[in-house]
């Protein structure tokens, strides 16, 4: 990717004389809704100006307002990593950061943490253990359950709410099948799982009874943790309020998911005993396998549209169909599971 595929504002960006502060080297990480620019001790994050139905950042007011809603949701778990709000103004014909003139963008900034010990690094380095485990759950347990679970975001954990989510995914993702990634067979087969599983009332019902419907994290997989002086647990799902207000039993699916998907399923079945336990949350289980399927379908999706998009280089979009192809097949495991 060469820099005139960037706005003029993210090539201001990769320019070290932009920060306040030293920077030596400077990494861009594209997402396809995010560019996050590492730049010395700190990371700077911006949303691109996209709508893809479930969010929209197509305008600077927009961008402004979900920056500030990213500040406030991620201080609940983290607080010393989100540092505040930042603006690129014009400036003439070149730009400045948190400098005069009009903002033309606003972004965030956070602490930058070490990348060995971001969780993904740990799990590649066959480094993660059940102490890991049982500090995520010594946090996960007291945020849920000091999370809002009020009427309003109960409402989420109904069948006919949490239906909205899942048969999304199938509709954003139809006009995809055929492509490498993802075939009519799993298609038509996770769809049949999903749809039957909706059918069932009782159980989603249950979980609200229960009061397990909380203003939870709604992207808690092993790429927002970092495993460090203490667990961060940062990035949470700002722009959608139907994505975070969820079943704590989808939350903590994503985790275990992902580390089905690392080839962990030990450690995954460990995490959620061990939630289970500290939260005496015993019906999770029968949601699991729903949730899990769920998460995966989402994960497979997000590939799709990041392989696809129009400012990524061939490499990225190789690798983020591949990583789409095991999303897909471990959704389908899900499914098949009786």
């Amino acid at each position: 990717m060469t820099n005139d595929n960037l706005p003029d504002f993210v090539q201001f960006l990769l320019d070290a004389e932009a920060y306040p502060h030293p920077v030596s080297e400077i990494k861009l990480v594209q997402t396809h809704i995010s560019y996050v620019l590492l730049a010395g001790d700190f990371v700077y994050k911006m949303k691109k100006p996209v709508d893809f139905g479930f969010l929209d950042f197509t305008t600077l007011e927009k961008r402004k307002h979900f920056c500030e809603q990213e500040l406030i949701l991620n201080r609940r778990l983290c607080p010393s990593l989100y540092l505040g709000l930042v603006s690129i103004n014009r400036q003439g014909e070149g730009f400045t950061l948190d400098g005069p003139g009009d903002a033309v963008e606003y972004g965030i900034k956070m602490r930058r943490m070490s990348e060995d010990r971001m969780m993904a690094n740990v799990i590649a380095a066959g480094e993660l253990d059940k102490k890991m485990l049982d500090g995520i759950v010594d946090l996960l347990v007291p945020f849920y359950r000091q999370a809002n679970g009020g009427d309003e975001i109960k409402e989420f954990g109904t069948a006919r709410a949490v239906s909205v989510n899942v048969l999304e995914n199938f509709a954003q993702t139809e006009s995809f099948i055929g492509c490498e990634a993802l075939s009519r067979k799993q298609f038509e087969r996770i769809g049949d799982y999903a749809r039957a599983f909706l059918g069932r009332n009782d159980l989603f019902n249950g979980r609200i009874a229960a009061g397990r419907i909380r203003d939870c994290h709604g992207d808690l997989y092993s790429a927002n943790i970092c495993l460090a002086d203490q667990i961060y647990i940062y990035d949470c799902i700002e722009f959608n309020q139907r994505f975070r207000y969820c079943d704590v039993a989808s939350d903590v699916a994503f985790l275990a998911m992902d580390l089905d998907y690392h080839g962990l399923d030990g450690l995954s079945t460990y995490f959620i005993d061990r939630f289970k336990v500290a939260s005496g949350d015993d019906d999770l289980t029968e949601m699991l396998d729903f949730y899990k399927c769920y998460r995966a379908y989402v994960r497979g999706k997000i590939g799709l549209f990041t392989a696809h998009a129009p400012e990524v280089d061939d490499n990225t979009k190789k690798s983020c169909l591949e990583q789409a192809r095991k999303y897909f097949e471990l959704a389908e495991k899900y499914a098949s599971c009786k």
